[in-house]
């Protein structure tokens, strides 16, 4: 026989999932299930999600957004960002920010989230909170508009000014070609910085006008002196392994001409013992 819950309590589910309570108005009957545990994630690199301080959250409404879902929380703790997808995956922090205006319209269905607390007690505070105890979605402080009031919002929201269109796309480019320019002088370096651990050289750039040129130091001259060391070593090894190999060839070529000296010899025993017996 299932365990009732006492009230005031936590609902916890296998998974480790916490079941927190939704309800879209005061004035609602009927209620919604969202399920939250903290983010632990051993492959987790990303510095937007911290596993002290990430909430994931599963089976988020349709009716409920960005903004929505960080009213909601924020009674738990100050927090950093609200992030909603509709798969659950790793972050897209390397990936550049997109405008609204030049991405693919969002589905509409349930989705997943993943809050950042700016304090960890707040995750305790979102596990530890009370089933019986709904958190209401539209209030007359953050009222959210459903039906036809959501569909005009919608319609109008999807005119775009030809202004604010143009300003949008300038700063796009100028971020992309920024972009661009950091990326080509980034490899440029790379490539300047190889050449020089091949070559062994190291290039001297003037400073600014007054500054005195320094003279190479001497763990600078100790770190050529090794380059050039391991490039002679290395060097030396090559012609060793040539020199090996083509030994090896001329060995092999002379243990052929042996045997071949050999079966030559053999062949003409042979012809000089053959007799002729008819019977």
């Amino acid at each position: 026989m299932a365990k009732k819950r006492a009230s005031g309590e936590p609902w916890v589910i296998p998974g480790g999932f916490s079941v927190l309570s939704l309800q879209f108005s005061s004035s609602s009957s009927s209620r919604h299930c969202l399920y939250v545990k903290e983010h632990k994630v051993r492959a987790e690199k990303s510095k937007h999600r911290p596993l002290d301080r990430t909430l994931f959250l599963v089976n988020i409404p349709p009716y409920c957004s960005q903004v929505v879902v960080k009213g909601l929380f924020s009674q738990f703790g100050d927090i950093e960002s609200v992030e909603l997808r509709d798969h659950p995956g790793s972050s897209q922090e390397s990936r550049p920010t997109i405008s609204k205006l030049f991405r693919p319209p969002e589905k509409q269905g349930f989705k997943v989230g993943y809050i950042v607390f700016k304090s960890s007690s707040s995750l305790q505070a979102v596990k530890s909170y009370p089933f019986d105890a709904p958190l209401v979605v539209s209030t007359e402080e953050r009222p959210v508009k459903t039906g036809v009031q959501k569909w005009i919002q919608q319609y109008s929201e999807s005119f775009i000014q030809p202004d604010r269109l143009q300003q949008k796309v300038d700063n796009f480019m100028q971020n992309y070609d920024k972009h661009k320019e950091e990326e080509a002088e980034r490899k440029k370096k790379e490539a300047e910085k190889q050449q020089e651990e091949d070559e062994g050289w190291v290039k001297v750039t003037r400073g600014h006008k007054g500054a005195k040129a320094r003279p190479h130091s001497e763990a600078a001259n100790e770190k050529t002196l090794q380059k050039e060391k391991r490039k002679k070593k290395r060097k030396e090894l090559l012609n060793f392994y040539t020199w090996q190999h083509r030994n090896t060839q001329k060995e092999h070529i002379a243990e052929l001409r042996k045997k071949f000296e050999e079966d030559k010899q053999r062949i003409a025993l042979l012809r000089a013992q053959r007799k002729f017996k008819p019977y």
